[in-house]
């Protein structure tokens, strides 16, 4: 077979896979942005963007890469086959190019090095919040503390799960939240899907030298479900929450709320209650809307000893 007639068909081939891989990217309905995330899933805060940037970029990259390692190994296999008996011309010690084989490498580790150290700051940074919210977990409950609010009896508003309710850790989107997580028994982990983020939670995390503060701003409105992801005993997998995002006025309105006395009851607002008075549809709603409520009974009770 000549020359010509093997580039002729290679290049037929490389027309016909074009073609097929343009068919098969349209037949899958997706946007240029769902491509580009490379399976990424949606985030709902700044830093789950950022990861994202990471992700798309560092895969950006890695097909460069293939492209070019491909290209160095289907050239000479096509272009260079043996065409006689004739011992082609050897070479060795080329330091130009050995050059260059150590020093693209180096580059390419080091930009992805300080891409990776740029989002991870990003996302540990921290910065005066708006709010404080402390997350209490244990055996196999947890508990929302807002140490900056206070009941009319003195103490810090707290929402704890039930037997009907899930636990709702209410937060307002748009503005910068501070976590502050520990646990009174065993490990645990603080872990909402939509923030790309998930960080352990450990008993005296003062005594254990772990990092047990991060913050975030949730972007939109919504209902996101929480969950443990650590193994932590018998109903580790019942050990749900859920993160309640209101727009900031709202969010307002339910932090006073809890800082008051229901006439109905002559107790402090419960979460459900304040919800309840807010009315704003599917959002201040006491039931749960991304997972389900577990049995409390259990477990002893909240680490303040009170259900709210």
């Amino acid at each position: 077979m000549s020359f010509g007639v093997m580039r002729t068909r290679l290049t037929r081939l490389a027309k016909v896979s074009g073609l097929v891989g343009l068919i098969g990217f349209a037949a899958t309905g997706c946007s240029v942005s769902e491509v580009l995330k490379f399976g990424w899933p949606d985030g709902i805060t700044p830093q789950a963007e950022r990861m994202r940037e990471l992700w798309t970029w560092s895969a950006v990259a890695a097909l460069a890469v293939g492209v070019a390692v491909w290209t160095l190994i289907l050239w000479p296999t096509v272009f260079h086959r043996k065409r006689s008996e004739e011992l082609p011309k050897q070479t060795q010690y080329n330091v130009p190019l050995e050059l260059i084989y150590t020093a693209v490498p180096f580059v390419i580790i080091a930009v992805l090095f300080y891409y990776a150290v740029t989002a991870q700051n990003f996302v540990h940074k921290k910065q005066q919040p708006d709010l404080a919210v402390e997350v209490v977990s244990f055996q196999w409950n947890w508990e929302f503390r807002y140490p900056d609010s206070r009941t009319p009896d003195g103490e810090a508003v707290s929402t704890v799960g039930s037997d009907t309710e899930i636990p709702l850790l209410v937060v307002p989107a748009q503005r910068l939240v501070e976590y502050r997580i520990r646990s009174t028994d065993v490990l645990h982990s603080f872990f909402v899907p939509e923030f790309l983020f998930k960080r352990d939670t450990f008993p005296n995390p003062e005594k254990n030298n772990t990092d047990n503060v991060f913050q975030n701003t949730v972007d939109r409105e919504g209902a996101f479900v929480g969950r443990c992801a650590e193994l932590c005993g018998t109903y580790h997998s019942q050990m749900n929450f859920e993160v309640r995002a209101l727009r900031p006025d709202l969010f307002d309105q339910y932090l006073r709320l809890r800082t008051r006395t229901n006439p109905d009851t002559s107790a402090p607002y419960t979460a459900s209650e304040a919800l309840a008075e807010l009315g704003c549809g599917e959002l201040c709603t006491p039931e749960a809307i991304t997972t389900r409520p577990f049995d409390t009974s259990r477990q002893a009770q909240s680490v303040t000893g009170n259900r709210r």
